[in-house]
């Protein structure tokens, strides 16, 4: 186990941050985005950070899922397949990332979260009731189980919304159906890629068992918002995440080039 000195009040701030991490992260996803941040400004290597956050995700994905399963809202013959390819993705993924660089992957990944948002906005329907599936269950599960969860390992942000993008377009659900069944897959991807990052020795685990407690709460909080307000928060927070998300990639992977331009216009 690897433990890191931090300040008891930026270990508190951490765990508020993560405690609203997961109330996003069950609805719509992109709790990456608070808690990635504050982990690198609580001074993490960028390993540490990956690594640590999937620790504190753990907790939040398994919170919202046992939520999910115990409430009846998530139907696990569904999952059968589903689950074990997820693991099996996630692994890989998570192996892999740790082999190369995933620059193509970064610069992509705008325009793909870009895309979610503006289905969801555009498509007002999708999502309101359950359609007609369009793949079989064996099928999803080797589409949307492994091939997304391969991409959580490798990378990670966004994860829960293709998840959930995937069952409303692929077996017809509606959103509220979508994102229980799309938790536990998250839970299972996020489970799966932690294993090798606790091999490599990366996690820094003072820092994210206090994030996995508040994660832990905040899932609990937004799940129980998804069974209760359904599609009129779903969809909305769909689009703000996925808008935010893109924001921030952009801003990461363009960011010198936008302050150039801006220092140009105003020059």
């Amino acid at each position: 186990m690897e433990w890191f000195a931090v300040e008891p009040n930026m270990l508190g701030i951490l765990f508020v941050v993560s405690v609203v991490a997961g109330f996003i992260d069950s609805i719509a996803g992109g709790g990456g985005l608070l808690a990635i941040p504050a982990l690198l400004t609580a001074g993490l290597s960028p390993a540490q950070v990956l690594a640590t956050n999937k620790l504190q995700a753990v907790g939040g994905s398994f919170s919202a899922s046992l939520y999910f399963i115990r409430r009846k809202a998530v139907d696990m013959k569904l999952l059968t397949l589903a689950v074990p390819m997820t693991l099996i993705g996630a692994m890989f993924g998570a192996w892999l990332i740790q082999q190369i660089h995933a620059d193509f992957l970064r610069k992509l990944l705008p325009v793909l979260v870009i895309g979610i948002g503006l289905y969801f906005l555009l498509m007002p329907k999708v999502g309101d009731e359950d359609r007609h599936a369009r793949l079989s269950t064996f099928t999803f599960s080797l589409l949307g189980g492994c091939c997304v969860g391969f991409y959580d390992g490798f990378f990670g942000p966004g994860a829960g919304s293709f998840y959930a993008l995937a069952y409303v377009t692929l077996l017809g659900f509606n959103l509220a159906k979508a994102t229980a069944h799309a938790k536990v897959l998250n839970f299972t991807s996020n489970f799966g890629s932690l294993l090798f990052f606790v091999l490599g020795g990366q996690v820094i685990w003072s820092i994210g068992l206090v994030m996995l407690v508040g994660q832990i709460i905040g899932a609990r909080l937004g799940a129980r918002m998804v069974l209760t307000k359904g599609q009129k928060l779903i969809r909305p927070m769909l689009v703000i995440m996925s808008a935010l998300m893109s924001v921030k990639l952009i801003h990461d992977n363009h960011g010198d080039d936008i302050a150039r331009w801006v220092g140009y216009l105003f020059s």
